[in-house]
């Protein structure tokens, strides 16, 4: 096994790091130091969250740094304000021995006038969100053209959050002639676009396979009613006493909701999305990396940067739409030589979607029945017991209580008082367990399921615009190819429709328009709430879904940039298809009579 020596990292470096723990290189680290180290050409490294890529990029970068120039050599760009500092502070650690190099993390929600008076004492690495940094590059306050190294952290999660433009901007600044790496859990194509545009013969580094989840984790599912997904995620939690997890949900709503429902039944949770304050955000990680919460309960973007390496299980109470999503949640556990579960609470329409996940990490998912009462309290129970055997005692304080204690319940037999001891833990669990039935969803026709593969591409069609039985099937004008996933639709449909929440079923996104499901009685209000609506600058269009209309067709058509009137006597998919056509009913019909 090699060492950091042998992989030439300076005796200064080594000190700091064996201080903190760091004995044998990992696999990431084996494959970038001595690169960085020795050789011209850039990187593109493929490695999951926890693999140990600061360590990888972080030394190397550290060595290269020359104390004695007073400006900006490195820069490190990351996605999020937390990952940015966890950067800083690991940076700060590796170069203990290092007091005249000076690292500044650079982001927004903090004081920028502070960071400007740093930046203008001198600095030689920038870790920096993009947002933030191009702001000071604006200012005239920052000096890129010293940079010798660029490194992009989490660059598809940079993607996904649209900083693209930022980083053309920022690298604009910088000298051409620089050294560049990019670290990516997932290898989309606009990765290879980025690496193919600024660098130059990138050296590709994969840790594990393309796109695949960490080897440590468990794939596991539970398929139950959409009514029933809160139960199951609470079974789950009781079936697993030290659980230390996090809770994923599609959207901000979603997720406020479940971590109150949590708080409200007795379990120590708290949520954590982007309609909180920095400084809420701040005291719910902090609760959550303390063990203080065992659940937290997120959406991806504000859980991105939280960098905790003893999760048990990483819980999808909504999958994500993107693989590359899930494959980031699920890189949260099984860190360091750990073991970690991955669980989907799905219904039995996102089945098709867990299928696809499953091609994409080339790993299958276990379905497992939903813990049962019985199953549940035994294992409760158990827990207590190894509690009660492995707790500590102080014989000297607890002595001086045990005479009148022991007086006081000295008619109780052993057994007597055990049962009492169990009870006092477990009747409130006891009572909510009574007479509790099973909520695994029966899959009563698998073949025909299997078979949908076999339709022909017509009837494939007509079923995707059919609804589910008790549901009515709604069309909008925006898919894919505008950007416009499942969060999208939800989040416009939470603040778009008037009245009660809408429930959403079975969601279709295709490159250029939508088809949902939501309960008859709301079809019409969600229509009229989403017909005029605004996505990213475009006008939508919705309808109730025809059978019979084709939409893909008429998404495909060229669009005129000048709006007609909508007629009295038209329905909205009438009018998308004659906006699309150019031109109005009237207007046609005055070109006839001339």
């Amino acid at each position: 096994m090699m060492t950091f020596e042998e992989l030439g990292v300076r005796e200064d470096l080594l000190k700091a790091i064996g201080e903190l723990g760091f004995e044998n290189p990992m696999p990431v680290q084996e494959k970038v130091i001595p690169h960085l180290l020795n050789e011209d050409t850039d990187v593109v490294a493929l490695a999951q969250t926890g693999t140990g890529k600061t360590a990888a990029f972080g030394l190397p970068v550290l060595q290269r740094i020359n104390p004695e120039i007073n400006r900006p050599q490195a820069l490190i760009l990351s996605p999020t304000r937390e990952l940015c500092l966890q950067i800083g502070s690991d940076l700060a650690d590796f170069s203990k021995y290092m007091p005249e190099v000076k690292v500044l993390p650079v982001y927004g929600g903090s004081s920028i006038e502070s960071q400007i008076r740093t930046l203008k004492k001198g600095v030689q690495i920038i870790v920096a969100t993009p947002g933030r940094l191009i702001d000071l590059i604006k200012r005239g306050v920052v000096d890129l053209s010293g940079v010798h190294t660029v490194i992009l952290d989490e660059a598809d999660e940079m993607l996904n959050m649209g900083f693209l433009e930022s980083i053309d901007a920022i690298l604009a600044n910088v000298p051409e002639q620089r050294k560049m790496l990019m670290f990516s859990a997932t290898m989309p194509n606009e990765i290879a676009k980025i690496a193919k545009k600024y660098m130059r013969s990138p050296v590709e580094f994969v840790i594990g396979n393309r796109n695949e989840g960490s080897a440590n984790v468990k794939h596991v599912y539970y398929m139950v009613n959409a009514k029933d997904k809160y139960l199951a995620l609470k079974r789950i939690a009781d079936d697993t006493p030290n659980i230390y997890a996090i809770v994923f949900c599609r959207t901000r709503r979603d997720t406020q909701e479940v971590a109150d429902k949590l708080i409200q039944d007795g379990y120590n949770a708290d949520s954590l999305h982007g309609d909180l304050s920095q400084q809420q955000r701040d005291i719910v990680m902090k609760k959550f990396r303390d063990g203080v919460i065992s659940l937290l309960v997120a959406t991806d973007v504000a859980a991105r940067g939280l960098d905790v390496d003893n999760l048990t299980h990483v819980i999808n109470y909504g999958l994500p739409d993107d693989t590359a999503v899930y494959t980031h949640r699920s890189g949260r556990t099984g860190r360091a030589g750990k073991t970690g579960v991955s669980v989907a609470i799905i219904h039995s329409r996102e089945k098709g979607k867990l299928r696809e996940i499953e091609k994409k990490i080339g790993k299958k998912f276990e379905r497992k029945e939903v813990p049962t009462p019985e199953h549940i309290i035994e294992k409760q129970l158990y827990n207590l017991a190894d509690r009660i055997e492995k707790v500590k005692v102080d014989d000297e304080e607890i002595g001086k209580y045990m005479q009148g204690v022991s007086r006081k319940l000295s008619w109780l037999s052993q057994e007597d008082l055990l049962k009492r001891v169990l009870s006092l833990e477990f009747n409130r669990l006891l009572a909510y367990y009574r007479d509790a039935p099973s909520i695994d969803f029966i899959d009563e026709k698998p073949r025909k399921e299997k078979k949908e593969h076999d339709k022909p591409r017509t009837e494939k069609e007509k079923d995707r615009r059919t609804a589910e039985k008790g549901m009515a099937r709604i069309y909008v004008s925006a898919g894919k190819n505008d950007g416009f996933y499942a969060g999208n639709l939800i989040e416009l449909l939470n603040h778009a429709v008037e009245g009660r929440r809408v429930d959403v079923g079975r969601i279709d996104l295709m490159p250029g328009y939508s088809l949902f499901d939501v309960p008859k009685s709301d079809a019409r209000r969600v229509v009229t709430g989403l017909t005029g609506a605004d996505f990213l600058g475009k006008r939508l269009y919705s309808e109730i879904a025809s059978a019979d209309k084709d939409y893909a067709r008429a998404s495909g058509r060229k669009k005129k940039a000048e709006t007609p009137v909508m007629e009295d006597t038209e329905s909205t998919f009438e009018y998308f298809l004659r906006k699309n056509r150019g031109g109005s009913k009237k207007s046609k019909t005055s070109r006839k009579k001339k």
